[in-house]
């Protein structure tokens, strides 16, 4: 079980859920991917707290505001989130909330980077983020649509100072890697692909011993499919969301991102 005590400097540290039925969806995941969950006092919001396997995965709480939609938040690594803000800033992009502590367990902040895409960022303290990683149950990969493909990969680089590597630069499939101790850890994809209107947005995959079996379990328990299940070079992929309609990917436990 890959075990990982905290994420390199600007890698994916941390997903949290907001939802309107804390409840549902907090049965929900656990039913289809095992997850087991507390909910924590009133100082924390009630916030839910998911592990898989003994380990932290992610999180759940309520929506500030009924108007937003049930959405997946992804979390990027800040060693100083008043720096990397400050940063933010700087690169052209937006700090929606500013960085707050969450008591001793860190330091988080919101921002919209220049193409509109949203996006967290965790300064660890005491709380060091998902903690499994490449199983199934867990996230196994993390990726960013880009309407602004190249402002998407040079604002990363500028705020979060990443390490790059291009793995795809034809018309049908643009696509750079963030590197972090020689291993490839998030991408970015150019998304022409979008339909007009859709902004650029983070999302990520869950690994799956059996994709269809999961699809299946997804829709037996209220969740919907946004990509029925296909075999890519990049393992088997589908599309999903939960009965709140927070979207989110599966992969088969494949080598792709080692491609």
């Amino acid at each position: 079980m890959p075990i990982r005590e905290t994420a390199p400097s600007g890698a994916p540290i941390w997903f949290d859920l907001t939802t309107s039925d804390t409840s549902r969806m907090s049965d929900f995941y656990a039913e289809v991917f095992g997850w087991t969950y507390e909910v924590t006092g009133e100082e924390f919001g009630r916030y839910v707290m998911f592990q898989h396997q003994g380990q932290d995965v992610a999180g759940l709480m309520g929506k500030p505001s009924p108007e937003m939609p049930d959405a997946w938040n992804i979390y990027l690594q800040s060693d100083d989130s008043a720096a990397s803000a400050k940063k933010v800033q700087a690169a052209g992009g937006t700090v929606i909330m500013e960085p707050m502590d969450v008591q001793d367990l860190g330091t988080f902040f919101f921002a919209q980077d220049t193409s509109g895409a949203f996006v967290g960022v965790w300064e660890p303290k005491k709380h060091k983020g998902t903690q499994i990683w490449d199983e199934a149950g867990a996230p196994f990969w993390v990726e960013m649509h880009a309407t602004d493909y190249p402002a998407a990969i040079e604002f990363y680089k500028n705020v979060f100072d990443w390490d790059t590597q291009v793995t795809g630069d034809s018309d049908d499939f643009r696509y750079t890697m963030q590197i972090a101790g020689g291993e490839p850890v998030a991408g970015i994809m150019d998304a022409t692909f979008l339909p007009p209107g859709v902004p650029a947005n983070w999302h990520f995959y869950l690994g799956c011993d059996d994709v269809d079996a999961t699809v299946a379990a997804i829709e037996k328990n209220g969740g919907t499919v946004n990509m029925r299940p296909e075999d890519t070079p990049f393992g088997r992929l589908a599309g999903v969301a939960d009965p709140g309609g927070a979207g989110f990917m599966l992969s088969s436990l494949s080598d792709w991102k080692a491609r």
